[in-house]
């Protein structure tokens, strides 16, 4: 997994609005990526709500959100829409940033093994390089947390 002080990966995703969205185009700013394992779950529901419900307070502190997960533009596109999500949803269909930030591993469930996105979020300073990492976020609190990091890097 990527970590603080490294420089976070840079790939071409195709994003929820129909464009395509570098992480080096938001060079600048700070960046809250988070991933996540797949629209319209529950706990992932409840992750793009909280960050949904304190957007303005990330955006007053210099901060853009980026969500990422597996799922393809049209089921980013139904997801953002029915939850009113503010911001960006990156489509990583081939797992390419996933894997370059290293959170596409090996997970268990009921006794059943399977490749997966592992619930984590990155805090990207303005340079571009990685402030902050949560591995294996657990959705209550996380974004309240992530927005105190953010004021932190004021």
């Amino acid at each position: 997994m990527i970590e603080v002080g490294q420089p976070a990966p840079d790939l071409a995703l195709p994003a929820d609005n129909g464009e395509t969205l570098r992480l080096s185009d938001l060079r600048g700013r700070v960046v809250v990526l988070y991933f996540y394992p797949k629209d319209q779950t529950s706990g992932c529901t409840k992750e793009a709500q909280a960050f949904r419900d304190l957007h303005q307070e990330f955006a007053d502190a210099g901060a853009v959100i980026v969500g990422v997960s597996p799922d393809s533009v049209a089921s980013h596109q139904r997801f953002a829409a029915k939850q009113a999500l503010p911001f960006r949803l990156l489509a990583d269909e081939d797992r390419a940033l996933a894997e370059a930030f290293g959170v596409w591993q090996l997970k268990k469930l009921y006794g059943r093994e399977y490749m997966g996105i592992v619930r984590s979020t990155f805090l990207i300073g303005s340079s571009g390089e990685v402030a902050g990492v949560w591995p294996k976020v657990r959705v209550a609190g996380h974004a309240e947390e992530v927005l105190e990091a953010v004021r932190g890097l004021a």
